[in-house]
């Protein structure tokens, strides 16, 4: 997705548990990166327009809950994030370039690293997956898709 070709294949959940991943981990890195990208100049107005104030912290915690399915294998989350993503429709390939670009900062920062990779590849696989569907549900000729590009952050 990032136009460059993976160093070597991503972590295992296991490997990142064994490094420490866990809940508390995965609520540290939602709260960090979340606050920060609030208040972003290029998705931190998205997030304030979809998720108003009332809704924050249940936005938070669906978060959490999410990344916990991914990385731990929890049960608990039965959200369909989809359908809320194809509603924005000013969102672009500048704010998923940002999302990931935030979201590595933030998870390199706060995590070991083998559990920073396995977030880094699974943020990537899910971006890629949400740009292919709104891009399809627009419309839009995926045969010339280019990849995403890393952005650099800040």
């Amino acid at each position: 997705m990032t136009g460059h070709p993976r160093a070597s294949k991503a972590p295992k959940p296991a490997e990142a548990i064994a490094e420490g991943l866990d809940e508390a981990m995965i609520r540290r890195v939602v709260r960090r990166f979340y606050a920060m990208a609030r208040e972003d100049e290029v998705i931190g107005p998205i997030f304030r327009k979809y998720v108003p104030d009332a809704r924050w912290e249940t936005h938070l915690e669906d978060i959490e809950t999410f990344w916990c399915a991914s990385l731990l294998s929890s049960r608990r989350y039965d959200g369909r994030p989809m359908p809320r993503h194809l509603a924005i429709t000013e969102l672009d390939d500048s704010h998923f370039m940002r999302w990931l670009a935030l979201f590595r900062h933030t998870v390199t920062e706060l995590c070991p690293p083998l559990t920073a990779a396995l977030f880094i590849d699974r943020s990537e696989r899910i971006a890629n997956s949400f740009r292919i569907n709104i891009a399809m549900h627009r419309g839009e000729d995926l045969v010339f898709q280019p990849p995403l590009k890393r952005e650099t952050y800040p």
